[in-house]
Parts: C-alpha cells; sequence; structure tokens
C-alpha cells in the first residue's frame, strides 16, 4: 500500500504529525532533565556526568592511641602516594578548628592524627610540614590551638603554624563561578607550598548536611578579608562557596578523622560519635561520597557533593574504589535531627 509524504499511516497519524510529536517529546524530555538537575538534590549526578573512576582508603581506626603513623602510610601507599612523589615537597596540613570545650574530641581534628600525619610525611621524605587554619568562630586561633591540645604537639614536634586568618593574601578569578563572587582571596601561603592536605572531621552539619574534606576548605579563607564566620561565604551560599575555593585550590589529598565523629546538631553543638575510621583519598568529592555512606548518609541527597560530581571528582560508588575496609564493614549510621532542614531525606 502506497501512502503519500502528508498521507495517513496506519495508525492513523502522518508522518508530519509523528515527527512534530517526537520534537516535542525530546523538548519536553531535555527541559525535564535541566529541571531536575537544577532542582533535585543529587540531580547533577545524571548518568551523562561523566564522573572519572577514582580510589579511597578506609582503615579501622577505634582509637586515638594507637599506631595512626602506620595507618596513614598504609593508606597513603595503597592510593600510590610514596618518597617518590613527596621527596623534597612542602605539605600543608589543613585541620578542622571550630571551637573548644574541655574533652569535646569531636569537635576538632585530633592532636594524635594531625600529628601522625605530620610524621607520615616527614617519614616520606617531605621538605617540610606546616600546619595552618584560619578557625571560623574565634578571631585568637592560639587559643583554639591550645585549649584542643594541639598547640602541645606543634611544640614538641617544632611544626610551624600559620593563622590564615590573618597572612597576607592574593587574588585569584572565580572561574568555576558556582557563587557570583568575581573573585577569589586566599592566603600567601597556600602558593609557598606543594601539597594541600585537607585534614578533616567527620560530622553532620547544621547548614550543609555534612562536613568532610570539601567543607573543611573554608577554613582557609581569612576571615581578616571574609569575615567571622566567612559571613561574605555564607551570604554568597555554602554549597556553592565550598565548589568555588575547592575548583580553584585543587588540594592533593584528604584525610578525614572519624575515630570520634560528631552526629546530630554539628560541627560544634552534637554529640560525640564513635565511628572508628580514617578514611583518605587524592579526590575529595569521592573521599566525602565515601565518608557520607559511612555515616548511613546519601551522597547525592548532599547539595555540594551533586554540584561536584562530574565536575570535581566522583561520588557514585560504582565509580569510587574502596581499598582497605568495605564501606558495608564499617558502617555507622549518624544520628540526624529531623527538624534541621539540611538534614531531611538525606538518609540512605
Amino acid at each position: 500500500m502506497n501512502h503519500q509524504e502528508n498521507g495517513p499511516s496506519r495508525k492513523g497519524w502522518t508522518r508530519r504529525q509523528f515527527i512534530g510529536f517526537s520534537l516535542a517529546g525530546t523538548a519536553l524530555g531535555l527541559a525535564g532533565y535541566w529541571a531536575w538537575r537544577r532542582f533535585v538534590p543529587g540531580g547533577s549526578s545524571w548518568p551523562f556526568s561523566r564522573e572519572k573512576p577514582t580510589e579511597t582508603f578506609i582503615a579501622r581506626a577505634p582509637r586515638y592511641q594507637m599506631d595512626l603513623v602506620s595507618l596513614i602510610l598504609s593508606g597513603l601507599k595503597e592510593l600510590g602516594v610514596g618518597p617518590q612523589e613527596i621527596r623534597g615537597k612542602s605539605i600543608l596540613l589543613k585541620p578542622n578548628l571550630v571551637e573548644t570545650r574541655p574533652g569535646a574530641e569531636h569537635i576538632n581534628t585530633h592532636a594524635l592524627v594531625v600529628r601522625a600525619a605530620v610524621e607520615a610525611f616527614l617519614h616520606l621524605g617531605a621538605l617540610q610540614v606546616l600546619v595552618a587554619e584560619g578557625v571560623g568562630h574565634r578571631r585568637d586561633s592560639l587559643l583554639v590551638l591550645e585549649e584542643s591540645g594541639l598547640a602541645e604537639v606543634l611544640l614538641e614536634d617544632r611544626i610551624p603554624f600559620v593563622d590564615l586568618n590573618y597572612d597576607t593574601v592574593f587574588t585569584v578569578a572565580n572561574n568555576h563561578g558556582a557563587t557570583r563572587l568575581a573573585t577569589l582571596t586566599f592566603p600567601d601561603t597556600l602558593k609557598k607550598v606543594d601539597w594541600i592536605v585537607s585534614l578533616a572531621k567527620m560530622k553532620t552539619h547544621h547548614w550543609a548536611g555534612v562536613t568532610l574534606s570539601m567543607k573543611n576548605l573554608f577554613g582557609v579563607m581569612p576571615g581578616s578579608y571574609y569575615g567571622w564566620p566567612k559571613n561574605v561565604l555564607h551570604a554568597a551560599g555554602i554549597e556553592d562557596s565550598i565548589l568555588d575555593i575547592n575548583a580553584a585550590l585543587k588540594p592533593q589529598l584528604a584525610i578525614v578523622d572519624g575515630i570520634i565523629g560528631m552526629e546530630g546538631d554539628g560541627p560544634i553543638m552534637g554529640t560525640p560519635k564513635p565511628a572508628g575510621v580514617l578514611v583518605m583519598g587524592r579526590n575529595l568529592p569521592a573521599v566525602d561520597a565515601t565518608c557520607a555512606r559511612i555515616m548511613g548518609i546519601d551522597p547525592q541527597r548532599i547539595l555540594y557533593l551533586a554540584g561536584a560530581a562530574g565536575k570535581l571528582g566522583a561520588i557514585r560508588e560504582a565509580n569510587i574504589r574502596q581499598l582497605g575496609e568495605t564501606i558495608a564493614g564499617v558502617r555507622s549510621p549518624f544520628a540526624l535531627i529531623e527538624k534541621i532542614p539540611a538534614h531531611q531525606g538525606i538518609r540512605l
């Protein structure tokens, strides 16, 4: 049976109508996709985001008073970080220092984890290891150092400390552009080192859902420029600021202290959570996604991790090869507070 170009088909459709409806359907599908990416948590982890496969290392660490140096060295070896890569380099360790309370090991990166990381990098031949932080909630960083116990460790081991809040600064264009900030201003110390290591704490967070290695880099931003607690960046948007900072800095490594983390109303008011792990990796989004899964949280429901997917790193479990322990073997769900908007709907 012959049909004219615009004649009726067996289904009662003309070819012109069929093509028109097909094009309309494609347009609606694309519109739905972009809306999904924009408004659904985890939308940026659409299958076409082209995440590059990466690795993270998980170590069991039930207490701080153990051989953490060997654990960190083991993780670095598994990740392919050896003397040939570290020898002669200057390494900056950026711990998470926020507030201090007597006996509150769950608020800040533990001093013994900092000491272990210092010793591990020196063992691999680092020329220099320094510790740097720009405390967000207090203007007196030295007081936080002393009260956290880190000052004693740094003094005993003769490790230099730089207060990033009052360092001289340099400014770069904000090429990533997640926020509307045209430029980003960083401490000069960051230009003088070869590696930036985010030495974070495993915690839930009142505004961002979780605070891990990517959020920890908020603390490199100088308070003398951005205010306390980094008010300019809060106004620009916490999640988008995290993305811009990480895109500009391109840190080389993350080590997350989850030996005793914080659950509930973090990053200050939460309660201790013994998770008993150290998590390490070269790619910060992947490290944070792994930490989130250990915490029983869906990384695709954390807005800044969803925004990092395929752009700054991998967050899908299929794209992250786990070294050391498995996520299932160490998973320890962290308590969430349902009335906190950032905690709603993020449970795995």
